[in-house]
């Protein structure tokens, strides 16, 4: 993560406070302290974040943003609600995607010390004792569709476990008994409790039925594939309930493209209602999840925070935004 001011404080045998001082330009220093100070710095090649003056004297009026992926309708439309949400405040953004697990994830956080005034994190790697290790005390953070903020860190997410539960109901009500379910990430909390309804719902609707989850990854190419092996068998399930739209639209265009009709053959739904899920052809049923509102509203508490970090702890909690189910063509009607 490179040299701090931590490095440079006990190269130079003084204090933090100290080499702060020296940084803001303060007279309190002694001339001889600020010599062995630049010094150090100069030997250990210390470069000061942007935000060197401290988060406590100034602002950057610049908030990191840092998502698992920049990649995909999903992302975008968070995107584009933080984004508008930052500009309405005259704010900037810094984005950057977590690929990696958690080294990368706390390289990534390290990145953001001192540039910005606060971060909004959606990562599977970061928990709150990685915030609290790799970052200032008082940063203010808003995590995303995260369960590991605890009592420490604001968190919004979606209610995913109640829509996924409706959405296993609904295909149940069409009729569909075996009802599949492919699934996201395994270490990734909106894939656990999506389902976790899956199975709720299933065991409450259809009692007795054995469930039928495949992995996924959210990806499209993982809807696909398993959209192919679908299409070999010869006895399917009746609908197939994919973690995200994506890859609900990677296994319809592959159970299309072998000669399979949707929902005739198999239903199909998703979650999300990215821009794309109403055309397709059939259109796709799906969860509506508010996400350029999601990210708006992360932007807006942020600020809150950023505003008053001795905001009081009703407002360091986990919101809960509900989803809404949108019925369309591809999850059919009742089967005979």
């Amino acid at each position: 993560m490179g040299v701090t001011i931590k490095d440079v404080a006990q190269a130079a045998n003084v204090s933090v406070a100290s080499v702060s001082r020296v940084l803001n330009g303060h007279h309190t220093v002694t001339e001889d302290t600020r010599s062995r100070i630049l010094a150090i710095m100069k030997q250990l090649r210390y470069v000061p974040h942007s935000g060197a003056r401290s988060l406590s004297t100034s602002l950057t009026n610049t908030v990191g943003v840092l998502l698992p992926d920049l990649y995909g309708e999903f992302f975008s439309e968070m995107i584009r609600g933080i984004d508008s949400a930052a500009r309405q405040r005259g704010l900037h953004i810094l984005v950057a995607s977590l690929h990696g697990g958690a080294d990368e994830a706390a390289a990534a956080l390290g990145s953001m010390r001192g540039r910005v005034d606060g971060l909004i994190v959606m990562s599977p790697h970061v928990d709150a004792d990685l915030l609290a290790a790799s970052l200032p005390e008082r940063l203010p953070v808003v995590l995303l569709n995260s369960g590991a903020g605890g009592a420490a860190y604001c968190s919004i997410s979606i209610d995913n476990y109640s829509a996924a539960y409706a959405m296993v109901a609904h295909l149940a009500g069409c009729g569909h008994r075996r009802i599949a379910f492919l699934a996201g990430p395994a270490q990734n909390f909106e894939a656990q409790e999506r389902l976790r309804g899956y199975r709720a719902a299933l065991a409450e609707h259809l009692p007795g039925v054995r469930e039928t989850v495949f992995p996924g990854d959210f990806s499209e190419q993982s809807g696909t594939a398993v959209g192919t092996a679908l299409a070999r068998k010869k006895q399917r399930p009746d609908a197939l309930f994919a973690a995200n739209d994506m890859m609900a639209i990677g296994a319809q265009i592959a159970l299309q493209q072998a000669g399979l009709s949707v929902p005739a053959d198999i239903a199909l739904a998703g979650f999300d209602d990215i821009p794309v899920a109403r055309y397709v052809s059939p259109a796709l049923t799906t969860v509506r999840v508010p996400i350029a509102e999601l990210g708006a509203q992360a932007l807006q508490r942020l600020t809150e925070l950023v505003a008053d970090k001795d905001i009081g702890q009703d407002r360091i909690a986990a919101h809960t935004l509900d989803a809404e189910l949108v019925v369309r063509a591809s999850s059919g009607g009742a089967k005979r």
